[in-house]
């Protein structure tokens, strides 16, 4: 089954540049028009259960017909599957399983498939500690303790009502309010089996929860992570030691 699935994804790679939404310096040189179709008719089955394409807003996706191919994006199918997907715009290349990016710095042990562990230094502890102390009742730092592979830590600033941990690719943002009660969405349970939920305020879509007395918001501000694995990094945020 794994093996006709990737047979897909490879082909589905020319279709794929939509896996971060755009082409890039790519567009004018390199895309060529066709005709295609989009076909409604077809539904799929993965390990048995039902697979609907979704993009990062939750609309439904077809299947595009094409010389009697059938093409999916890339990131649909790849979440389907628990694979990691990574687009560098600069190089046009599209690589599943292992990012091409380098590891930007983060150090520490693998967690998982495309995951690894956030190892602050002393100094962002520090500075981590000092604003969230900017908060009455509020003061108990978090933080993510993991990130995909080709993410890196970039600052913290509290601002409003939040602490907001800024990476290269996500943002994760820790406050008493719940940013997602006015919007629908689709609830979803964690892998440690909290309950969450994935809403769109505008074109990005964010996925919150509560942690203890508070709510913490992921979302990648580039499109470059999937729902998949800001989901993964949701589970690992706790209480900074």
């Amino acid at each position: 089954m794994k093996n006709r699935v990737k047979g897909t994804i490879m082909a589905a790679l020319v279709v794929g540049m939509t896996v971060s939404g755009a082409a890039g310096v790519y567009a004018g040189a390199n895309l060529q028009k066709i005709s295609a179709y989009l076909n409604h008719n077809i539904s799929f089955k993965i390990d048995g259960k039902t697979f609907v394409p979704t993009d990062a807003k939750g609309n439904k996706l077809a299947p595009i017909v094409y010389n009697d191919s059938t093409y999916l994006p890339v990131r649909a199918l790849s979440e389907a599957l628990k694979a990691s997907v990574d687009y560098n715009s600069r190089t046009g290349v599209i690589t599943i399983g292992t990012p091409s990016a380098p590891n930007n710095g983060n150090t520490g042990n693998h967690t998982g498939a495309d995951l690894v562990a956030v190892t602050y230094s002393t100094s962002q502890i520090q500075a981590i500690k000092k604003e969230f102390a900017k908060f009455d009742g509020f003061t108990t730092a978090y933080a993510p303790m993991q990130a995909v592979k080709n993410d890196s830590f970039q600052k913290v600033a509290a601002g409003g009502d939040s602490v907001k941990f800024t990476f290269k690719h996500m943002n994760v943002e820790v406050s008493p309010r719940d940013y997602a009660f006015e919007y629908d969405g689709k609830n979803v349970t964690l892998s440690n089996g909290v309950q969450a939920k994935w809403y769109t305020p505008s074109d990005t879509a964010m996925l919150t929860f509560k942690l203890d007395d508070r709510f913490v918001t992921l979302y990648s501000q580039d499109h470059s992570l999937s729902n998949a694995q800001l989901e993964k990094v949701a589970v690992s945020v706790a209480k900074l030691k």
